[in-house]
């Protein structure tokens, strides 16, 4: 521990007197900053979240998960390759999460060697996390919290005083000759507004530092994002947007394992993933009294192929949801209730083509919950969340069989302002989760479930966190813990159906930040440790729930030179050597998962003369590190061979908004 908090303070005093930073944003880590503010205060005190804003996300220009949450120690994104990013949160795979895009219900377990939710943020304004603790109108599953990612509305693009604007962007990656093209068409006309947002992105196979291809890493992606709206005079608004994300390429046979050596099977095959969301929300913009309205209908689906000359394979995942919510003025504060349901499913379709046998099945879950969560100030120094819910389950198995379940989750959160520079903070939570869908693609129509139905997986959730801010400095600290009983990991055996596993994710993190008029600096540190039925956990045994990360440091620094249009920027990744690891096949210690630092700069340069042109160029990984990221799969395994993140590339895009 000593090593890693020098280095904490060796890379902030580098960081200051280099002094490349941004505008004034504020710098804490927790919370960085968000949305609207009354949308904040309706998310409460807690200490454990954070968000990205449009001018987070702006400055980091994401081109996948990695991208998007660089600089957040507690967050891991595993795999080189989008259509397998998986997304870790204080240690915890986001299947133990609520995800939503725009409030809608993402029922994502497609199969364990893909991404769980593909997402271009390129079509995101904001995204917000609560680690661990979670309010109840999160929604239902929020065992270890809640992922939030909201798409852009026409108010984030359109000039004020404009009817009518758009833009055209064209990006260029030299590793991997990826050439990307977006546009956006967005307006209002009276009392409507209209939003259209189309990307396409293209390339090769791209290499490591060690110019070696990274098998199956070629670029074949299409999204996009289409909204329309209606606000009355009344304040009642209407909104409905559609979404969608579609990967179609050659990867590796198993989408986030570079090579598995043994199995006889091909190095690649074709995965089309293809992902989609439609979501219907009613408000009040003008709400009055106890009348404070939202109402979410929404279908998501994921639909995947990866089929060959000898069998078809297709899974499915679905989720029909919705959530009728009111927030209610009490004294000193709010409360939220209504109620949530969803229809979820999953399918598989195997066939083969060369005589072997074939499998359908689908598993099917359906559940209603109540929920209400506080959210007050009860003195000038004190914020004060509180909450519950009740879900009730029903669940089919693949063989027909049902089974009912309810159960009762709670929370409570709170921070104090012990002086006007520092705030405590803390929480805990019992999160009841029902039974979790098995993945498309492991599916047994032959299962055998038990009698009594399988056992529901619940959480333990708890954290506490200090934030200080001594004029343009801030520190924070944070320590956390999970703990998943029963959670579900089943296999394609028949006896294999109810198997489950007990998780638990500890650890703390440390940050600190200094900002001047015109930048900011910020280093983190997360030291997180996860364990899966007592053992040092490992990315196969925990391909559902966890996967080993270890101590984690991230540094941004951004200055802005605004008489000048410019801006430059840097941040850098370090990971520590990670010793405690284990090897489910031997039962005994695994090999140390070593270290490696990654560095990345850029610049953006507006021109006074054309303020609506926007250029940047960036070198990504600019000492040409070779490295599989922490939280990438079979990095602990003698017969994987990992995916490696690109080498050194320069990034050039080019944006003419009109």
């Amino acid at each position: 521990m000593s090593r890693s908090v020098s280095v904490i303070v060796i890379s902030t005093g580098l960081g200051v007197s280099g002094a490349l930073a941004q505008d004034a944003d504020p710098i804490e880590l927790d919370p960085i900053s968000v949305e609207a503010e009354d949308e904040l205060e309706a998310e409460g005190p807690t200490g454990n979240a954070f968000a990205l804003d449009s001018e987070d996300l702006a400055r980091r220009n994401p081109a996948d998960l990695q991208d998007l949450f660089k600089g957040e120690p507690s967050v891991a994104v595993g795999s080189s390759l989008p259509v397998s990013q998986k997304l870790y949160v204080n240690g915890v795979e986001e299947n133990n999460l609520a995800v939503t895009i725009d409030g809608s219900r993402q029922n994502n377990k497609i199969f364990h060697h893909n991404a769980t939710t593909l997402i271009d943020p390129a079509l995101l304004k904001a995204v917000r996390v609560e680690a661990g603790v979670a309010g109840a109108d999160a929604g239902p599953g929020a065992l270890a919290g809640s992922v939030a990612f909201e798409t852009r509305d026409v108010d984030d693009l359109l000039e004020p005083g404009l009817s009518f604007g758009g833009f055209i962007k064209q990006e260029y990656d030299s590793n991997g000759d990826i050439f990307t093209t977006s546009t956006s068409l967005y307006g209002r006309s009276g009392n409507f507004e209209y939003l259209g947002y189309f990307k396409y992105a293209d390339g090769n196979e791209r290499e490591d530092g060690d110019n070696v291809d990274i098998t199956g890493s070629g670029t074949g992606l299409l999204s996009g994002l289409g909204k329309v709206a209606y606000e009355a005079e009344t304040g009642d608004r209407f909104e409905l947007s559609y979404e969608r994300v579609n990967d179609d390429e050659i990867r590796p046979y198993r989408a986030n394992i570079g090579v598995l050596v043994g199995p006889s099977t091909p190095l690649t095959r074709n995965y089309e993933l293809d992902r989609q969301n439609v979501t219907f929300t009613y408000t009040d913009e003008t709400p009055t009294g106890w009348w404070d309205p939202k109402i979410t209908l929404a279908y998501s689906t994921t639909d995947l192929d990866n089929s060959t000359d000898d069998f078809i394979s297709r899974g499915e995942t679905d989720s029909v949801n919705g959530v009728i919510q009111n927030r209610f003025p009490v004294h000193s504060g709010t409360v939220t209730a209504g109620v949530d349901f969803y229809s979820d499913s999953v399918e598989l379709d195997f066939r083969s083509l060369t005589g072997g046998s074939d499998d359908i099945g689908t598993e099917e879950a359906q559940n209603i919950g109540l929920f209400a969560q506080a959210r007050l100030e009860p003195t000038d120094r004190s914020r004060l969340s509180f909450g519950a819910r009740a879900d009730f389950q029903e669940f089919q198995g693949a063989n027909g069989n049902e089974t009912k379940d309810a159960g009762l989750s709670g929370n409570v959160s709170g921070a104090f302002d012990v002086t006007d520079n520092v705030t405590i903070s803390g929480g805990a939570s019992h999160v009841w989760g029902g039974v979790a869908l098995a993945e498309s693609f492991i599916i047994n129509s032959n299962w055998i479930y038990p009698t009594g139905g399988i056992t529901p997986v619940t959480a333990n959730n708890i954290f506490f966190a200090v934030d200080t801010s001594f004029g343009d400095w801030s520190f924070d600290g944070k320590i956390f813990r999970t703990n998943l009983s029963n959670a579900r990991v089943p296999t394609f055996n028949v006896n294999n159906a109810a198997l489950t596993a007990d998780m638990r994710s500890e650890g703390f993190e440390l940050g600190v930040g200094h900002r001047w008029e015109s930048g900011f600096v910020r280093v983190g540190y997360a030291n997180i440790d996860t364990t899966i039925n007592g053992q040092p956990s490992d990315s196969d045994t925990g391909r559902y729930l966890t996967t080993p990360i270890g101590e984690v440091i991230t540094i941004e620094v951004v200055q802005d030179f605004e008489r000048h249009g410019l801006r430059i920027g840097a941040d850098a990744e370090i990971v520590l050597e990670e010793t405690n690891t284990f090897n489910p096949t031997t039962g005994a210690a695994g090999p140390a998962l070593p270290s490696y630092e990654v560095f990345n700069a850029f610049v953006e340069y507006k021109p006074k003369a054309w303020d609506n042109l926007t250029l940047r160029a960036a070198v990504n990984n600019i000492f040409d590190e070779t490295y599989a990221s922490r939280a990438t799969y079979g990095r602990e395994f003698s017969n994987v061979t990992p995916l490696n993140e690109p080498g050194r590339s320069l990034q050039l895009s080019l944006q003419y908004t009109f």
